[in-house]
């Protein structure tokens, strides 16, 4: 049997000479993009000003290591360990103490000793590809500037591509702080926060071990523990009658959605981001006002009309005497969004006026504005949430359609805009949702959906269209750069990408790729384009401008 080592260990331990990470070339490459690195700066930060003296967890890492070395290969916490040293080398090349900047360096970077023979080395060694960049631009004391300075598309991968963007949001995070915030932050990361550190000389066993910590199993979830308190506050006849009603609400959303409903619960109730988990919080925040006492007012009117509320809203099915269309309409597009941070808004709504479809509509239609801009935005999580938690305030105080929270700003209404007006075609989570929107917008057709099992966004002008073919003669290399991903020359297809037929001219594509079959094409937005006989820069204005003037007035921007 091999030997499991698992210790909780202060980042200051974890960044030192007893551990010498590496990553082997088989990982994937680091991929965590901007808002996950936020993310991890805002929630040691929220730790930070909460003021308390309890340590912060960060999760934990698999590594096979032997006990006789440092040398750690790197099983699972990759992402999590590039970002932290991204984070700590960004703090070391702002600090203007020079103590303190050697202090940061030396968690990036292992000095070495000359007695001893030992060369200084990164503490962390990405995979091959990557290695020498990291090294070079991030781990190097003051290359952040350097790295800073480099031109996004020129990089050789997209981790080192990653590693720019989430060094630069870091950057600009931290960089307008002052000196004595950053340092608490420094000592804040360097004693109080902490990672669980499991390690085994066995790649074997060290994958077992990351299967088990991430299986789902059926291990007790905290919807059981709270099952167990609350029908344990009950005499044997309620007791008995509230468990079938939570098992049958269990049993209609699954397992998982269930638990999901629990952190939605815990937000409407609580109307703000989560700081800890929710077996902590949701006592706390919610299930104490239901014990002792009321645990089946708990069941009867929170559990079962927020499980039957979610299952209307997951399954789009929403019934009323009239109007049930618009209100599904609205539930198929918000769940087309990258998030599920509109959901307790929607919740809340059903669950107070579900008998009111007019009122539902303009609710819905009014989220479905605010998220939408907010996903165009690119909205990072922790203001994204904040955003929610006041409409959520706003609800409760009775200001309905008229909460301000659902109002977009002059800034937010053009920064909106000028999302949509840019290489929209670049930003892959957000064209597809916005070309089905547009799609609708030019059908007219409010609550159309889409049941194809495929749908590709294409581009009109070829992104790589040959040298002698007619779109060089039609359009200069400024012209291409300028539209080939702007909204005006994208389409929606129902089939996959045809390499060889995206570069057809624009008469063959139309008619060998851009039809289905017997000429019928689904989509609006693709037959408005069968329409015309030629595709240049003017008509190219031309329709850019009516397009996003169509986006504009939907969302009134």
């Amino acid at each position: 049997m091999q030997k499991l080592a698992a210790h909780e260990m202060p980042l200051h331990k974890v960044f030192s000479s007893d551990y010498d990470f590496e990553i082997p070339d088989y990982q994937r490459p680091y991929a965590w993009e901007e808002e996950q690195a936020v993310q991890l700066l805002t929630d040691v930060v929220e730790a930070l000003d909460r003021g308390t003296e309890e340590p912060y967890f960060l999760g934990s890492v698999v590594l096979v290591k032997g006990s006789e070395t440092p040398k750690a290969d790197v099983i699972d916490g990759q992402q999590r360990l590039t970002t932290l040293t991204i984070l700590l080398s960004v703090l070391r090349d702002l600090a203007e103490d020079p103590e303190l900047r050697g202090d940061l360096d030396r968690l990036v970077t292992e000095p070495g000793n000359r007695i001893r023979g030992l060369a200084p080395r990164p503490r962390l060694t990405l995979r091959h590809r990557d290695a020498e960049f990291f090294a070079k631009f991030v781990q190097t004391k003051g290359a952040i500037e350097a790295l800073l300075a480099l031109n996004v598309d020129t990089l050789r991968t997209d981790a080192q591509k990653a590693v720019l963007r989430n060094a630069a949001a870091l950057h600009r995070q931290l960089a307008v702080w002052s000196e004595d915030r950053r340092l608490s932050l420094v000592q804040m990361l360097g004693e109080r926060t902490y990672l669980v550190v499991v390690s085994t000389p066995d790649l074997d066993s060290a994958h077992r071990i990351f299967s088990v910590m991430n299986s789902r199993g059926l291990d007790l979830s905290p919807t059981d523990i709270f099952k167990s308190r609350i029908i344990g506050d009950l005499g044997p006849e309620a007791s008995d009658e509230c468990a079938i009603r939570w098992e049958d609400a269990e049993e209609a959303l699954g397992r998982d959605d269930f638990a999901d409903l629990f952190l939605h619960l815990r937000m409407i109730f609580a109307k703000k981001r989560a700081e800890q988990e929710l077996l902590k919080e949701f006592p706390e925040q919610v299930l104490n006002q239901y014990l002792p006492g009321k645990a089946e007012a708990f069941v009867n009117d929170v559990v079962r009309p927020y499980a039957d509320a979610y299952e209307q809203i997951r399954d789009t099915a929403y019934e009323a005497a009239s109007g049930a269309e618009k209100v599904n309409a609205w539930f198929e597009r918000l769940q087309q969004v990258d998030n599920n941070d509109w959901r307790p808004a929607a919740l809340w709504a059903l669950r107070h006026y579900e008998s009111d479809p007019v009122w539902l509509d303009q609710f819905l239609r009014a989220l479905e504005r605010l998220s939408a801009s907010m996903f165009i935005r690119r909205v990072y999580t922790t203001p994204r949430v904040t955003r929610y938690a006041e409409l959520l305030r706003q609800l409760d105080l009775g200001q309905g359609l008229d909460s301000p929270a659902f109002e977009l700003t002059d800034v937010e209404r053009s920064e909106t805009r000028t999302r949509l007006n840019g290489d929209l075609y670049l930003v892959g989570r957000i064209r597809k949702y916005v070309l089905l929107r547009l799609d609708e917008l030019l059908a007219r057709g409010q609550g159309v959906t889409y049941d194809h099992p495929l749908i590709t966004v294409e581009h009109v002008l070829p992104q790589n269209p040959k040298h002698d073919s007619q779109w060089a003669a039609l359009f200069d290399e400024d012209e291409r750069a300028q539209w080939t991903h702007r909204l005006g020359n994208l389409v929606l297809l129902n089939r996959s990408k045809n390499s060889a037929a995206q570069n057809y001219d624009f008469a063959a594509k139309k008619a060998k790729y851009f039809t289905g079959r017997g000429g019928v094409v689904p989509f609006a937005l693709t037959s408005q384009v069968l329409q015309h006989t030629e595709w240049t820069p003017d008509l190219l204005q031309g329709r850019q401008h009516q397009l996003v003037e169509m986006l504009a007035e939907e969302w009134r921007l």
